[in-house]
């Protein structure tokens, strides 16, 4: 199966479209704008929905996409007028040949500046949001990273922003593959042996289109990756 993993465009989407190498399933997970516009978020979802080299879109929002958390009445008209998915809080199963693949999206995050999808670190609101999880997820798809893993800032190598919370909770279901961004400086590729990490900003810290796609070709039974 072959699957393209992005994240925080922040607008940029179209910088990177001659980048899209084409699969079966293309994966955004957030900040697919700058502070959520209904503009934006049109601008993305056409964008997005025109990519017809892909069988399956889906995307999550993240910290920077305001309309989904504040306007969700006229941002779902939006995005429900494509051929595209969006996932917040639920599962997308797809299909691809004998294989079903369940896909988990969520947007929220510890406490960033008080930007959109944050709840307070640690507490209950954000344990609720992650025990909805379900433990038969095979991609998880979140907008922030576990703590300690591929989430610690450039200038502050150490310092980790990702959650705890989630971190607990990716340990006990062991989904196969876990894709982030939020941290642009985080981005980057880990296994434990269980589940494969991926940060998947493509932009840096000073939102440049300077970091790699990440196109693998993964084998849902056996959970091995090679990257393309």
């Amino acid at each position: 199966m072959k699957i393209t993993l992005i994240s925080d465009t922040h607008n940029k989407h179209n910088q990177i479209t001659n980048d899209l190498i084409g699969g079966d399933l293309l994966l955004h997970s957030g900040d697919i704008s700058s502070m959520g516009t209904e503009m934006e978020i049109f601008e993305f979802c056409k964008w997005f929905d025109k990519l017809d080299n892909y069988k399956n879109k889906i995307f999550i929002a993240g910290n920077h996409d305001w309309g989904f958390q504040n306007n969700v009445d006229e941002i779902k008209k939006i995005v429900n007028h494509y051929d595209i998915n969006y996932l917040q809080d639920n599962t997308k199963t797809i299909k691809i040949g004998k294989n079903k693949i369940n896909i988990y999206g969520s947007p929220w995050q510890p406490e960033f500046y008080n930007w959109a999808f944050n709840l307070p670190r640690n507490g209950e609101e954000l344990l609720n949001k992650w025990n909805q999880i379900p433990n038969n997820t095979d991609i998880l798809l979140t907008h922030g990273p576990a703590w300690g893993i591929l989430d610690d800032v450039q200038d502050r190598r150490g310092t980790h922003l990702g959650c705890e919370l989630l971190s607990e909770r990716i340990k006990f279901i062991n989904p196969k593959i876990h894709i982030c961004g939020h941290i642009h400086s985080g981005h980057g590729y880990y296994y434990d042996g269980f589940t494969h990490y991926f940060n998947a900003s493509v932009l840096d810290e000073k939102y440049q289109y300077s970091n790699g796609i990440f196109h693998i070709d993964w084998d849902p039974i056996t959970n091995e990756i090679k990257f393309l």
